[in-house]
């Protein structure tokens, strides 16, 4: 089974170099990662069983009303339309009675579209990544310089933060669209994650949204009384009716009763995915508070500077945060990710020293060069 897995390597492969938050990686490589194998496992029949199996008379050939009732959808019967029957009793089948109206039967036709459905949600999931890495284009890694290991000759590491703070000296100012666009691709995840809980609520005739809150009511109850939400969404058992035209050419109604297997894997998978959902929405809406405290709280962009990057001089950082946009911000954070750590410091330093000098007339108080650590 592990062979199937084989192609999927390549989408946990961690890259050395950051351009984004955790929380939106989560997005792109862990959940396409689960969504992908769940695809997958659900097409594969030789490790999960035939996906429908329909019990009938001699008369129909096996393959053909499996194959028809695969095809054309099954039924059960609509929960308020069943039968009150005793509590005690219950049910043989829930949902499995004979009808009598069409109105009462609801269809499951969902079961055709699951593999897709997962392989198409893998595909929205990754759009804003392929969307942040179209619109980085490759900066972070092209001001990293291999700095990222500070293992080099002196000359090398002077040319290459001269590089480095030229850049950042130049284009000051000038990031604030470039990191916007990475807020919107963080948006853009959060309203994904959001559209797809309504998009499978939608898939499954509305009773998916509850879904999770359903089965952990379901724990809880009593064991006499409770009715599992998973079988109702996901039933083992169905019925399916097959018409044919007997020898004297008058039409005949079959009616089976269809086993279907793969509704065990299906109701663990969206389970799984429900609960994953819920905290991956959680997540990346707090990310979205944050970000727009960012936005709107230059004494937070210092205090965040100051707490991951401690070996930059605490005037540096003020001054370097009071003269910079939110946008060099970002960039001055994603750097400090994939730089190394006494580069990077050099790099802040020198950055605010060439500040100082070009504005100390501007700058109450200042009375020379900050000094390094």
């Amino acid at each position: 089974m592990l062979d199937i897995f084989r192609g999927l390597k390549s989408l946990i492969r961690v890259s050395h170099i950051h351009t984004d938050s955790p929380i939106f990686r989560l997005h792109y490589s862990i959940t396409v990662l689960v969504l992908v194998a769940f695809s997958l496992i659900v097409t594969t029949r030789q490790y999960v069983g035939n996906p429908i199996d329909c019990i009938h008379t001699k008369d129909i050939p096996e393959d053909v009303l499996n194959t028809f009732c695969w095809i054309h959808s099954t039924y059960t019967i609509k929960p308020e339309k069943r039968w009150k029957a005793d509590a005690k009793l219950g049910y043989p089948y829930p949902g499995v009675q004979t009808t009598v109206d069409e109105k009462d039967k609801r269809l499951i036709k969902y079961y055709q579209w699951v593999c897709f459905c997962l392989f198409f949600q893998a595909i929205l999931f990754y759009t804003p990544r392929w969307l942040w890495k179209s619109w980085e284009g490759g900066k972070i890694h092209a001001l990293m310089m291999d700095l990222d290991v500070g293992i080099c000759s002196e000359i090398e590491k002077k040319q290459k933060k001269k590089l480095m703070i030229d850049y950042l000296w130049e284009n000051l100012r000038y990031h604030n669209w470039w990191a916007y666009k990475y807020y919107f691709c963080e948006l853009l995840s959060l309203i994904n994650v959001i559209g797809q809980m309504f998009l499978m609520n939608r898939f499954f005739d509305g009773a998916f949204l509850m879904f999770g809150f359903d089965v952990i009511a379901f724990i809880n109850s009593d064991q006499e009384d409770r009715i599992d939400p998973m079988i109702e969404i996901f039933p083992r058992m169905t019925k399916c009716t097959f018409y044919k035209y007997g020898v004297s050419g008058d039409l005949e109604k079959h009616d089976a009763m269809c086993i279907l297997p793969l509704n065990v894997v299906n109701e663990k998978i969206y389970i799984f995915l429900w609960f994953w959902f819920i905290i991956l929405s959680v997540l990346t809406f707090f990310t979205l508070i944050y970000r727009i405290v960012i936005i709107f709280s230059p004494r937070m962009r210092v205090y965040l500077l100051r707490m991951r990057y401690r070996l930059v001089r605490k005037d540096a950082i003020d001054l370097i945060v009071r003269r910079s946009k939110m946008g060099d911000w970002f960039l001055f954070y994603m750097l400090g990710e994939n730089v190394d750590s006494v580069i990077f410091r050099d790099v802040l330093q020198e950055l605010a020293n060439k500040l100082a000098r070009h504005n100390f007339h501007h700058i109450p108080g200042f009375k020379g060069e900050i000094q390094e650590a």
